[in-house]
């Protein structure tokens, strides 16, 4: 397993419902901040981070109740790793700042590939648009 999945899953095991809450809170936010990263060498970030953003709305809202707690905290991990400005690379940095972001969510995905999956075609999102793999 890669450092970085390691990472999310060390990284995720932390996350407490009161993480949740503040996510949440922070989440409209976010999504704004989210949707205006220019990372032309990631160009599935975006759509991953909202994604990620949308999951963790229909978890917490009951909108859907399928996903596993772990595809959850791993979400929460991503998207509050996602936000830092100062992380592994400080996205500061202008072609590599967005590298560390892009790995942990992609991680994120990764590990929780089926639950992801299973809830983008529940949701009737494009699982296409959120995986490199189009």
């Amino acid at each position: 397993m890669s450092e970085i999945a390691n990472y999310v899953m060390h990284g995720s095991a932390q996350v407490t419902p009161s993480m949740l809450d503040k996510v949440l809170r922070n989440l409209p936010i976010w999504k704004v901040e989210f949707a205006q990263i220019q990372a032309p060498a990631f160009p599935h970030l975006v759509d991953q981070l909202e994604f990620l953003a949308d999951v963790v709305e229909d978890v917490a809202e009951g909108a859907y109740k399928e996903l596993p707690y772990h595809a959850l905290s791993s979400a929460v991990f991503a998207l509050t790793y996602a936000h830092r400005k100062t992380d592994i690379i400080p996205d500061s940095i202008s072609t590599l700042g967005r590298a560390d972001d892009s790995s942990v969510v992609r991680a994120a995905l990764i590990l929780h590939e089926k639950a992801f999956r299973n809830y983008a075609e529940k949701m009737d999102f494009d699982w296409t648009r959120i995986t490199s793999k189009a």
